[in-house]
């Protein structure tokens, strides 16, 4: 039987490990649930095991705002203490308070 429990959570705040962006955990895949196409976009060499969790992010860099799909290998808990500042984060989640943001809406 598969069993696996994701390292991070809701309304936490993520850096990237190799790509210089950080974001909010607003959704957790058990396991990879994209597109086949996303997933062979990724080169080979560097394509993360599907067998893991997949987080979706409200995402930013230095120059946008994006939403991500990140594994859990790629990720790294964010300890900056600063907070992330993604347009769509009040659609989703209260004001940032002790490193994190409380989610404020009803999920499925």
């Amino acid at each position: 039987m598969f069993k696996t429990r994701a390292k991070y959570a809701l309304g936490q705040v993520v850096r990237h490990k190799k790509h210089p962006f950080r974001g909010v955990v607003f959704d957790v895949d058990a396991m990879f649930s994209n597109t086949e196409e996303w997933y062979r976009a990724i080169p080979e060499d560097s394509r993360p095991a599907r067998d893991q969790p997949f987080y979706h992010l409200l995402a930013e860099n230095d120059n946008s705002y994006y939403v991500a799909y990140v594994s859990e290998q790629n990720l790294v808990a964010d300890y900056s203490g600063e907070p992330v500042d993604h347009p769509d984060l009040p659609d989703l989640f209260g004001d940032f308070e002790d490193g994190h943001y409380p989610l404020q809406v009803q999920l499925n």
